[in-house]
């Protein structure tokens, strides 16, 4: 069950969060909101090693965060909103007051405030995504109290990751990004941050478990979990290694009432890496690579039919006809147990996998059927854009006028999201106060059939639209589910 938890800070109300019922009381809440956080580092040890001596118990963290502290950012993001006015304005009673026009609601600037991490000299920042979500403007703070304003040049909420541009021309200190890979189970760790608005407080830790999934709402599933504090505060904040090198993205907590309960998710530094390669290279959005197949979950049952081992890697339930997983030899009831011989324990492990291998290179999958294992070259490559999109602006007096319009493709599927196999002209834009606007197109609705003809091209859509029937009975997909509506 999903309810919406309150966060306090010093009295204040700071944010609203979500989180999602687990296991009884537990919940998962995004470290969305909240307040600044800054991050730390750690000591640097020439090998992992357990203390043997008494001055080397007494090892201080203090340098390595003296040394790191000054790449991390405090993150604001400004919006405005509208704020509501009372129902009673709409009653027709006080509306002679005000010459019968209710008053217009009031604007007023709303801010959240969470963290980012300087990865690149010229001002390149990574953060959570949802701290400067619907931003209008946004801002960092460096630990020195100077502000700078910012670009955003990516950011994703599948992935829930964002990457910024400092405004200026100065070089700026940065952290090195690590190779999550390297992270074992019991790993020290150390998170930085403004929890609860008390200040800059620096938590330690180690790292609690890997390849955690089912932790958010959102399509990414593959975590780094420590029990190192973290609190809402510290969201977009890095988790580091004892070399000072950045391991992850601070992102979400496992909590009962909003506190640290040792029990923290971050984004794993690769995924962070890919992230940052796509916003280098100019791209508008970002794209993982195009498999052409679905995948599952192994359960117990599943594993005793195949004659597995264990529960664990992925299974093909579904394969697009021509795609690469077809041309590779993929076949449904396989199980992709591994890749580049690194184990898949579930399919947000697989496609974590092969998101961080990256676009142009060449995955090599393990995969078992009927009890023999196989090896499979999997090329990883941009979904293709077949047909092309053919982007089409609707004009006229019809109630598509305003619509853009495009065909979909896999390429405009895996940008917008839309269900595998979906059919139609899907919306990519409506313009404000539009005929379309008035009668509730929401960009992303897949149009169907207009007066029981199916729509398959942007074409057939302009031309349909510059029809004039006695009435318009239109059938759209929104989000999976048909919905059908009849204008006069």
């Amino acid at each position: 069950m999903t309810k919406a938890l309150k966060v306090f800070s010093a009295g204040n109300e700071v944010s609203i969060v979500r989180s999602r019922g687990v296991s009884g009381a537990a919940k998962v809440l995004l470290l969305t909101a909240s307040l600044t956080a800054l991050a730390v580092a750690q000591p640097a040890f020439a090998e992992r090693s357990v203390p043997q001596t008494q001055s080397e118990v007494q090892l201080s963290y203090a340098p390595l965060v003296k040394q790191t502290a000054p790449a991390v950012v405090n993150v604001y993001a400004e919006r405005m909103v509208e704020r509501q006015i009372s129902p009673l304005f709409s009653d027709p009673f006080f509306g002679q007051f005000f010459g019968r026009q209710a008053p217009q609601g009031r604007s007023q600037k709303q801010m959240s405030l969470g963290s980012g991490v300087i990865v690149a000299g010229d001002g390149i920042v990574i953060t959570n995504n949802h701290v400067i979500s619907g931003a209008d403007e946004v801002k960092v703070a460096l630990s020195d109290g100077r502000e700078f304003p910012c670009k955003v040049l990516l950011k994703d909420d599948r992935y829930d990751l964002a990457v910024l541009k400092i405004r200026s021309d100065e070089t700026f200190p940065t952290v090195p990004i690590g190779n999550s890979d390297d992270v074992e189970v019991g790993d020290i760790t150390l998170a930085i941050g403004n929890p609860f608005g008390v200040g800059q407080t620096v938590t330690s830790g180690i790292v609690s478990g890997t390849a955690r999934n089912s932790i958010t709402d959102g399509e990414f599933g593959f975590f780094l979990q420590t029990d190192a504090a973290i609190n809402p505060g510290n969201s977009g904040g890095a988790l580091l290694d004892m070399h000072g090198d950045l391991i992850g993205i601070n992102t979400a907590i496992f909590s009962k009432g909003g506190g640290s309960n040792g029990i923290g998710f971050a984004i794993p530094a690769n995924m962070v890496k890919v992230f940052l390669a796509a916003a280098e290279s100019g791209e508008k959005h970002f794209q993982r690579p195009y498999v052409g197949a679905t995948f599952g979950p192994v359960t117990s049952d599943m594993a005793e039919a195949l004659g597995l081992k264990a529960a664990r890697g992925a299974i093909v339930s579904d394969i697009v006809p021509g795609s690469p997983a077809e041309k590779a030899g993929l076949k449904t009831g396989s199980v992709i147990v591994a890749v580049n011989g690194v184990p898949v324990q579930h399919p947000d492990a697989l496609l974590y996998r092969l998101t961080v291998l990256g676009i142009g290179e060449k995955a090599d999958l393990s995969v078992d059927r009927n009890g023999t294992i196989s090896d499979v070259s999997l090329p990883l490559q941009l979904a293709p854009e077949d047909p092309p999109r053919d982007t089409r602006q609707i004009s006229g007096n019809s109630p598509f006028a305003g619509l853009t319009v495009e065909n979909i493709s896999p390429r405009v599927i895996e940008e917008m999201r839309l269900p595998d196999g979906a059919k139609g002209v899907v919306v990519s834009e409506i313009e404000n106060g539009s005929p379309a606007a008035r009668v509730g197109f929401a960009r992303g609705d897949i149009i169907v059939a207009v007066n029981d003809d199916n729509i398959d091209t942007t074409r057939m859509m302009e031309n349909v639209a510059e029809q004039s029937p006695g009435y318009w009975k239109l059938s759209i997909n929104r989000g999976g589910r048909m919905i059908t509506q009849l204008f006069r």
